[in-house]
């Protein structure tokens, strides 16, 4: 996984625990996920997607069910409340893995803490996986469940006046999509919580340099991912992949972003944050200092997954009146 004269590039700005991590990563000598197939790439990170996550939270309700995508496609959900109380808050959450890999399952324990330290109902999305479903179908099966959670949010017991979309990488790049599309529906929306979300067409910023290699999202994978999804340079230039290619951005929702220092993604992330900045929208960037992209998920091991969470709910409480 890691190529140690590059990771000894950025030993200084790493955290001590975070490198800990990436030694273990590197002892543990899995083939990369680019080098599997997409569906053998799935298993191997469901498998290892819970060994540096808090333990799992008990919550009062946990309910799977499907809702309806535009073709007819029954597309799964999990409900995550943490009591029994009419009337909560909603969040939409949609899973990172490079619009490839990652599931429900994946991001269990993340939307197990959210719901719990925010106070608020979160349903995740399976939302459909590319190769098998290429551009723009995570786009389209998102902001159908966001629809639809804001028509039938109530039947699940949510109050759907206060709604808000998040993920984080590729489901941070949904979400922002989704609040565009909010905006252009007349649908309110209370927050996007980005956790270092995709948001440029040819990841060509300089974090995509400097952070190319050996810090768990590496350059070699994200071209994988990417090409799984979008199949040509009009597709990576579309806003519903690119949102730094989105025309217009005045009067989306308020934005809570939070990124990782030692990411590729993190100057992409700034560059939307000031891009919502400049169109008026009131931003909450947070970057989370000697971390890498994925952090958000290893709270066992790193501190600032932690304060993350922490900072997440809080941006989530504020939306939504309850602070």
């Amino acid at each position: 996984m890691t190529d140690h004269s590059a990771y000894h590039l950025h030993h200084h700005r790493l955290t001590p625990q975070m490198r800990s991590v990436l030694d273990r990563m590197a002892r543990a000598g899995h083939p990369p996920l680019h080098t599997r197939s997409p569906a053998e790439a799935r298993v191997a990170y469901e498998a290892g997607s819970g060994v540096l996550e808090v333990p799992k939270a008990a919550l009062a309700r946990v309910e799977d069910f499907t809702l309806p995508a535009r073709d007819g496609q029954a597309l799964p959900a999990r409900l995550y409340a943490p009591s029994a109380a009419a009337g909560l808050p909603l969040l939409l959450y949609l899973h990172g893995g490079g619009f490839t890999i990652g599931s429900i399952a994946t991001h269990d324990i993340l939307c197990r803490e959210l719901a719990r330290l925010a106070g608020c109902m979160v349903v995740s999305l399976d939302y459909r996986l590319a190769p098998e479903h290429r551009f723009p179908t995570a786009s389209h099966d998102a902001w159908d469940a966001l629809a639809w959670l804001a028509e039938h949010g109530h039947t699940l017991g949510a109050d759907p006046s206060r709604l808000a979309v998040g993920g984080d990488s590729a489901g941070g790049t949904l979400a922002a999509v989704n609040a565009i599309l909010a905006r252009d529906a007349g649908l309110p929306l209370a927050l996007q919580l980005l956790i270092y979300p995709g948001c440029a067409a040819h990841q060509d910023t300089p974090s995509h340099t400097t952070f190319a290699k050996g810090l768990v999202l590496e350059a070699p994978a994200i071209s994988w991912f990417f090409g799984h999804y979008v199949q040509s340079r009009a597709e990576r230039e579309d806003w519903r992949f690119a949102l730094l290619h989105a025309p217009d951005v005045e009067g989306v929702a308020p934005a809570w972003i939070g990124l990782a220092e030692c990411d590729p993604l993190v100057d992409e992330g700034i560059d939307y944050a000031d891009k919502l900045r400049w169109a008026g929208v009131p931003v909450d960037l947070e970057i989370y200092r000697g971390v890498t992209h994925e952090f958000i998920k290893m709270g066992r091991a790193i501190p600032e997954a932690l304060q993350a969470h922490a900072d997440a709910a809080r941006a989530l409480r504020t939306a939504f009146g309850e602070a």
